[in-house]
């Protein structure tokens, strides 16, 4: 494999962990704050559709190409981690009410999003360094 694509998909298989830690540092935060029992199987009970609609963004966009870049990586996941998330949630039974909508859209724009812009911050700073 050329070096350029072995970074390439070491590039991706690091942002696709990260999004999915994120994931499930976002149902245990949510589990935690309705204190609910049974962590382990619960975070992943809780996180599974945001998994599944984050795969669907990335996916969508083919986000292994840029994987770091906010636009248009970053608001797929992003997106698609929300909506599929609630869709699947939805089909399965589990409870999908305007106020979570609104938390896990801001908490996983914060949580995905955010990452990303650090990384864009320091790549550009990075690059002002060398050019001085």
């Amino acid at each position: 494999m050329p070096a350029a694509k072995s970074t390439l998909v070491r590039t991706a298989l690091i942002a696709g962990l990260a999004d999915a830690i994120l994931i499930l540092v976002f149902a245990a935060i949510g589990r935690d704050a309705h204190q609910r029992a049974d962590v382990l199987t619960g975070v992943f009970s809780t996180a599974w559709p945001f998994l599944a609609g984050a795969a669907i963004g990335w996916l969508a966009v083919r986000v292994w190409r840029a994987p770091f870049q906010v636009w248009p990586a970053g608001v797929a996941v992003w997106i698609g981690t929300v909506a599929g998330g609630m869709l699947l949630r939805a089909a399965t039974g589990q409870t999908v009410v305007i106020a979570f909508i609104i938390v896990a859209l801001i908490s996983l724009a914060i949580l995905l999003l955010g990452y990303r812009a650090v990384i864009a911050l320091v790549v550009r700073v990075r690059r002002r360094s060398r050019q001085s």
